[in-house]
């Protein structure tokens, strides 16, 4: 069995659908994880294929991105968000989601070169989202931050930021093993997550009463899960940026 760890959030349901109602499930042991898990599984050695943080590429040794799918925005994510009661430049402190890798380092990123602001970095641990008050913002990903922006006066989308300044799309999580594996394993497993994708208007439906916004509108507008050449290029900038 190869083991797959894939991210637990809405945004990747697509592709667990795909996996588990394709024969490739009698293949593959299949995990729900965050993504700092996925990451840190791929990393040492607990799963052999991994939905993760792009941030993580250089960590996972022999590291090859598998499929044409991913986990990316052109524009508006909406779930990966800087929240705060206050103006950019009046924020002094950050809370870092400890989710993610990658939406940290892109908030940095962003810090730094684009927004020309210099504030601390907070390391956090569940239920930080309660600490973001005054002067003190939050980077909060996945389906927290969908259910969350209302309550901030200040929503800074971080997929629409990068975009502004790069021109870019931003590839948040691809698929990727720390192997080699069989040519024919790999197609059928690109097979079931393109039937996934295929699948979103009837999932978003069977979806919808559990989210208080659009499902679909998420699914379809929101993420982009197609790994194309302009995403390439935006992954390999974005990953010479954080070096």
């Amino acid at each position: 069995m190869i083991r797959v760890s894939v991210v637990s959030y809405l945004n990747s349901k697509p592709f667990v659908a795909g996996l588990t109602q394709n024969s490739i499930i009698n293949k593959i042991d299949l995990s729900l994880d965050i993504p700092s898990t996925c990451a840190e599984k791929l990393i040492n050695g607990k799963t052999d294929i991994g939905l993760i943080p792009v941030a993580v590429l250089p960590l996972v040794k022999n590291a090859q991105v598998i499929t044409p799918f991913c986990i990316a925005s052109n524009g508006t994510v909406n779930s990966v968000l800087l929240l705060s009661q206050t103006p950019l430049n009046e924020i002094k402190q950050i809370w870092l989601d400890y989710q993610s890798r990658t939406s940290v380092m892109l908030a940095q990123l962003l810090a730094k070169a684009f927004w020309k602001i210099d504030v601390s970095w907070l390391p956090s641990e569940n239920g930080f989202e309660n600490k973001i008050e005054g002067q003190t913002a939050g980077v909060v990903i996945g389906d927290r931050a969908l259910a969350l922006k209302s309550n901030f006066k200040y929503v800074y989308d971080l997929a629409t930021e990068w975009k502004k300044h790069t021109g870019l799309p931003f590839v948040f999580a691809c698929w990727v093993s720390n192997k080699s594996l069989p040519e024919d394993f790999i197609d059928a497993f690109s097979d079931a997550l393109n039937q996934g994708v295929a699948l979103i208007p009837e999932l978003s439906k069977q979806l919808q009463p559990d989210y208080p916004f659009d499902v679909k509108g998420y699914l379809t507008e929101n993420i982009d899960f197609r790994l194309d050449k302009e995403k390439e290029k935006a992954l390999k900038l974005f990953l010479e940026q954080i070096k």
